[in-house]
C-alpha cells in the first residue's frame, strides 16, 4: 500500500503541472484586462501601460507562466493584481472558513443520507420508501441558491431567529453559539443537496447486494437482519457509496461558490467569484492549485478506503 500510495504522489506531479497550464491559458485567454478592473477610464494611455509592464502582463504568456511556475517552486502564488497582498496569505485567510463549512455539511449528509438509504432499500416498497424517495426528488431538484434565499426569508426574516449571512454577528462576542447560528443556514442547504441525491445512491447499492444469494443463505441459516444487512450487505456495498461520497467534495467546493455568496461566507468560494470579476489572474491560479490538489488527494483517500472496505482490492 506505501509504495502504491507514493507512485500515486509521484504520478500526480506531472498531472498538477498539466492543469497547472491548462488552467493558466483559460484564465489568461478569458476577454478582459485585470488593469482595466482597477484604473479609472480616464487614466492617460501611458500610465496604463505602464502599470500592465509592472504586472508583467505585456510579457508572452510562456515567460508569465514561467513566472507562476517560480513562485509556485518557492512556495507562494505570486502576489494578487487588485490587492497586491501575497496570494498565499490572501487564500490562507479564505480556505478555514470554506473548510468548516463543506466538512460539517459533507459529515452531516453522510451521517444522515447513509442510514436513511439503507432502510429504504430495506423496506422497499413500503411508506417509509416512498416518503424518502419523494423527498430525495424534491430535495434534489430544488436550486441551492433558491433553498437559501427560501432559509433566509424564513427563518431570518419572518421569523428573525437565525442570521441572514456572515460569519460572526458585527460587534457581537464571537462566541461559539454566534458562529453555529450563522452556520446552521448554509451548512443547512449544502446538507439538503447531498442528501438529497446520494439517499437513492445509497439505496440502488444496498437493494442490488441485498439480492444477492449469499445473503438468502444467511437469512435462511437464521442470521439476524442486523448483521445480515449492517455487516455483509453493507460492507459489499461501500465501494459505489465510496465513490459518490467521494465526488461530492469537488461538487461540494463548486457549490460553496453560490452558497458563500448567497450567505456573505469569507471562504474561498467569494474570493474566487471575487477574483473572477476583478480578472485577479494570480489569485485565480491559486485557488485553481488547490482545488487540483484536493481533487487528487480526494482520489487518493478514495483508493485508501476502497482497500479498507473490501481486503480483495489489491494493489499491487
Amino acid at each position: 500500500m506505501l509504495h502504491y500510495i507514493v507512485r500515486r504522489v509521484l504520478i500526480a506531479i506531472p498531472v498538477l503541472l498539466g492543469i497547472t497550464i491548462l488552467n493558466f491559458c483559460i484564465v489568461n485567454l478569458a476577454p478582459g484586462n485585470p488593469v482595466d478592473m482597477f484604473i479609472d477610464p480616464n487614466t492617460p494611455q501611458q500610465l496604463v501601460e505602464a502599470k500592465k509592464e509592472m504586472l508583467g502582463l505585456n510579457d508572452p504568456l510562456i515567460i508569465q507562466y514561467f513566472k507562476w511556475l517560480w513562485h509556485l517552486l518557492h512556495g507562494g502564488f505570486g502576489y494578487s493584481f487588485s490587492s497586491f497582498a501575497p496570494v498565499t496569505h490572501i487564500i490562507g485567510e479564505r480556505i478555514g472558513p470554506t473548510l468548516m463549512l463543506t466538512s460539517i455539511s459533507l459529515t452531516l449528509g453522510v451521517l444522515i443520507a447513509i442510514p436513511i438509504g439503507i432502510l429504504s432499500a430495506v423496506k422497499q416498497n413500503t411508506r417509509f420508501d416512498y416518503i424518502m424517495t419523494g423527498l430525495s426528488f424534491i430535495w434534489t431538484s430544488i436550486p441551492q441558491f433558491f433553498l437559501g434565499l427560501g432559509l433566509i426569508y424564513v427563518f431570518a426574516l419572518h421569523f428573525k431567529i437565525l442570521p441572514t449571512g456572515g460569519m460572526l454577528t458585527i460587534g457581537g462576542d464571537g462566541s461559539l453559539a454566534d458562529r453555529i447560528k450563522h452556520l446552521i443556514l448554509p451548512v443547512s442547504v449544502l446538507t439538503i443537496a447531498i442528501i438529497g441525491k446520494k439517499i437513492r445512491y445509497v439505496r440502488a447499492s444496498m437493494l442490488d447486494v441485498l439480492k444477492q444469494d449469499y445473503l438468502r443463505t444467511a437469512r435462511a441459516k437464521g442470521l439476524h437482519a442486523f448483521i445480515v444487512t449492517n455487516k455483509h450487505a453493507l460492507r459489499n456495498a461501500l465501494i459505489p457509496i465510496i465513490t459518490v461520497f467521494g465526488m461530492e467534495i469537488p461538487l461540494l467546493l463548486g457549490g460553496s461558490i453560490i452558497i458563500e455568496q448567497i450567505f456573505q461566507w469569507p471562504g474561498i468560494g467569494q474570493l474566487t467569484m471575487q477574483s473572477i470579476l476583478s480578472r485577479d489572474y494570480p489569485t485565480l491560479m491559486g485557488l485553481n492549485f488547490i482545488a487540483a490538489i484536493i481533487v487528487l488527494a480526494t482520489n487518493l483517500f478514495m483508493d485508501i478506503l476502497y482497500f479498507v472496505a473490501d481486503p480483495r482490492v489489491k494493489y499491487n
